[in-house]
C-alpha cells in the first residue's frame, strides 16, 4: 500500500489531468472551507526562482494548485525545441516543491482562462508580464484576490537555455572550424592533384 505524508495523498494522486476530476476535487476543497491559491506556468527546467515563486504563493492560502502547461502548448509560444523536459516530469517535478499541492495539467485547446474559471481560486498568483491590467480587470470576477509578484531568480528558463545553447555553438565552433578548414584545405589540394594528374 502506498503512504504518503501530504495530506491530500500521494503524489501520483495529486496530478490532475482531466475536468471531471479537477472538479470534484476544486467541490470538495470548497466544501472544507480551504483557502485555494492558483498559479500556473511551463516550469519547464525547474530553477530556484520558481521554488521561490511557489513558496511565496502557498503563504496565500492553505492549497497551492499549479497549473503546468502541456508540451504543446508550451510549443505553440515558444518554439519547436521547447520544453526541454517533458510534460509527465513537469508535473512530477513541481509536486516535489514542498509548497505545492496539487498540480493541474493545461492543454493547448482548452479555453482561455479555463482553468481560473474553473477553480475560482481565493487567489490567484502571477508576474508582472502575465496579465494586462485589461486582463487582471476582468479576471476579478473569477478570483477574490489577484496577487502579482515579482520574479524570485535573476534569470529565467528561457535565458538559461539560451546561455546553454550559445554555449554549445562558441565550443562547436571552435572545436570544428579548424577541423572544417583542415578538410577544405585537403579536398582543395586533391581536386588540383587530381586535375593536374
Amino acid at each position: 500500500m502506498l503512504s504518503s505524508s501530504h495530506p491530500l495523498g500521494p503524489r501520483q494522486n495529486r496530478i490532475i489531468r482531466d475536468q471531471s476530476r479537477l472538479t470534484l476535487v476544486i467541490e470538495s476543497l470548497k466544501t472544507l472551507g480551504v483557502r485555494i491559491v492558483l498559479t500556473q506556468g511551463s516550469y519547464d527546467l525547474v530553477h530556484i526562482g520558481h521554488a521561490r515563486y511557489l513558496e511565496e504563493a502557498k503563504k496565500k492560502g492553505d492549497v497551492l494548485i499549479v497549473g503546468v502547461d502541456e508540451d504543446e502548448k508550451i510549443r505553440s509560444r515558444k518554439g519547436p525545441e521547447r520544453p526541454i523536459v517533458p510534460e509527465d516530469e513537469r508535473l512530477e517535478m513541481v509536486l516535489h516543491l514542498r509548497p505545492v499541492d496539487i498540480a493541474v495539467l493545461k492543454r493547448r485547446d482548452d479555453p482561455r482562462w479555463h482553468l481560473i474559471k474553473t477553480v475560482r481560486p481565493d487567489v490567484l498568483i502571477a508576474t508582472e508580464e502575465t496579465y494586462t491590467e485589461e486582463d487582471i480587470s476582468a479576471l476579478k470576477q473569477f478570483c477574490g484576490e489577484i496577487i502579482i509578484l515579482d520574479r524570485m531568480a535573476t534569470t529565467s528558463t528561457s535565458a538559461k537555455i539560451r546561455h546553454l545553447q550559445m554555449k554549445t555553438a562558441n565550443q562547436l565552433e571552435r572545436e570544428l572550424t579548424p577541423k572544417i578548414l583542415q578538410a577544405l584545405k585537403e579536398t582543395l589540394s586533391n581536386a588540383r592533384t587530381d586535375q593536374y594528374s
